[in-house]
């Protein structure tokens, strides 16, 4: 029995070790890199380029992360989800252009207003200052870099769930398929993104984000005539994206999608 349980307790801390040697790996492959407008505000990204072939464009995959990884460090944002864009096999199978920003801390990606006891959540005018300097920074990168610009890809966890709703609904015609995860948007704007190929992903036990938020989405985005795709994982909470991003199906369809 001993030699059993120290058996187990080394395959464990061998697939551990594995396992932080590929992030650490994947994390490598980001650049650090930070765009400056014209104002003169910042907004600090982390960009993957796949093997240079002067006479290919790729997709533009644009990650936005959650509300935990947000400040200053330009690091914080590969935690989660991003680094599946990176392993070895993904970038084979789908080499693309993947930049990560960085929110800075006491902000957010999108600009709703939001009444307390319902999931209703109102497009503001404005989009927040990270949002507005976030799409200067895809346009720069058009101009650029070889980016394939009938496939823009918007996806995001959480707040940047919510990020990716807000970013779909105020610059529908920019993006060619939206992965919101855990989020929300703006149930009455859903009609000018009926358009768009759309996978959204929600556990089912959420305690941070109410599923209703995306199912309200759902039902909206359906009845405005579109066909997005919906994976509720049952009792899973608030890491949905654990599943999202590891899903090779999602991967697939991801980058077939174009304008």
């Amino acid at each position: 029995m001993k030699h059993i349980k120290s058996t187990f307790f080394l395959l464990a801390f061998i697939l551990s070790a594995n396992s932080a040697l590929l992030q650490a790996q994947s994390s490598s492959r980001f650049s650090a890199n930070k765009y400056v407008s014209e104002k003169g505000d910042t907004l600090l990204y982390r960009l993957l380029f796949p093997d240079s072939d002067t006479l290919r464009r790729y997709p533009l995959v644009i990650f936005l992360h959650g509300s935990g990884e947000r400040g200053n460090d330009n690091e914080a944002q590969l935690k989660w989800g991003v680094m599946n864009f990176a392993t070895d096999q993904n970038m084979i199978l789908h080499p693309a252009i993947v930049i990560a920003p960085q929110c800075p801390e006491k902000i957010g990606w999108s600009n709703y207003s939001r009444q307390k006891g319902n999931t209703e959540v109102h497009l503001a005018p404005t989009p927040s200052r990270p949002m507005e300097l976030l799409i200067e920074l895809i346009h720069k990168l058009i101009k650029t870099m070889p980016v394939d610009s009938n496939r823009i890809y918007i996806t995001g966890l959480s707040m940047g769930g919510f990020g990716t709703y807000d970013a779909i609904e105020r610059y529908p015609n920019l993006f060619a398929a939206a992965v919101p995860v855990c989020g929300g948007g703006d149930v009455s704007k859903v009609a000018s993104i009926a358009h768009l190929p759309i996978w959204i992903f929600l556990g089912a036990e959420d305690p941070a984000v109410n599923p209703l938020y995306s199912l309200d989405m759902l039902n909206a985005l359906t009845k405005a005539g579109a066909h997005p795709a919906f994976t509720q994982y049952p009792e899973v909470g608030h890491f949905s994206w654990l599943g999202a991003y590891s899903d090779p199906l999602m991967m697939e369809w991801l980058f077939k999608q174009h304008k």
